[in-house]
């Protein structure tokens, strides 16, 4: 049986008019913009029990492969949320969308084969305590899989990344900061990072906040520091 954090409300992200934008520009983005073909990159050869952090409108759930025996998305915002369950509905594998937030998953520990962070960690409140729920609810070895925006390379658009962090953009984006850099702190967090590529989006035109991306895998360590393995 699921837990529930009784420290963070059922709908503790609310952003009606961001959610309606969400909605319509990220359909076009997968459609247009070639996003969906990074999601299929990023699930392909997924196994087991999945948990999906901050689901949005739920595109990734077509993309999961019939390998996956269940996948529990989580959404706080209850507009996308609401999106999302439509989106379940239609999915080949079984999708339960739940309400709650990335710093305080509502699930058990240890409970899931693989994790899935697709442009979420930008948003969260408190980066380092998403990434430490996520480390409780995968299994040992399980994976974390990301797609994300990040820190620019070069020192023009990572100023102007800062700059925005600091001003208009979470305000006008549901809590997006552009400038983080999502490898250094999954790494930062305990996960043995795997391979992963930075991209841009769109590949090429205008450089936007946005722009930068990251796909990659992680993995909670099998073994904690310090422990020993069982015979």
């Amino acid at each position: 049986m699921r837990r529930r954090s009784a420290q963070v409300p059922r709908d503790a992200v609310h952003h009606p008019v961001f959610a309606r934008f969400y909605a319509r520009m990220s359909v076009t983005a997968d459609l247009r913009g070639g996003v969906a073909a990074h999601r299929e990159e990023l699930l392909a050869g997924l196994s087991g029990r999945v948990i999906e952090i901050g689901a949005g409108n739920g595109l990734n759930f077509s993309h999961y492969p019939g390998a996956v025996s269940e996948v529990v998305a989580i959404e706080p915002e209850p507009s996308l949320r609401r999106l999302a369950v439509a989106a379940a509905r239609r999915a080949e594998v079984p999708v339960d969308v739940v309400p709650g937030t990335a710093e305080a998953l509502p699930v058990k520990g240890e409970a899931f084969d693989a994790a899935v962070a697709s442009l979420v960690l930008c948003t969260v409140a408190d980066l380092h305590q998403a990434l430490s729920e996520i480390g409780r609810v995968l299994r040992p070895g399980g994976e974390l899989r990301f797609f994300e925006h990040t820190l620019a390379p070069g020192r023009a658009l990572a100023t102007t990344q800062r700059a925005l962090d600091r001003t208009v953009w979470p305000l006008l984006f549901g809590g997006c900061h552009t400038a983080r850099d999502s490898v250094a702190a999954i790494e930062e967090a305990g996960f043995e990072l795997g391979t992963y590529r930075r991209f841009r989006i769109p590949e090429k035109g205008v450089r936007l906040p946005t722009t930068p991306c990251v796909i990659g895998v992680a993995r909670r360590p099998a073994v904690a520091d310090g422990a020993t393995r069982a015979d």
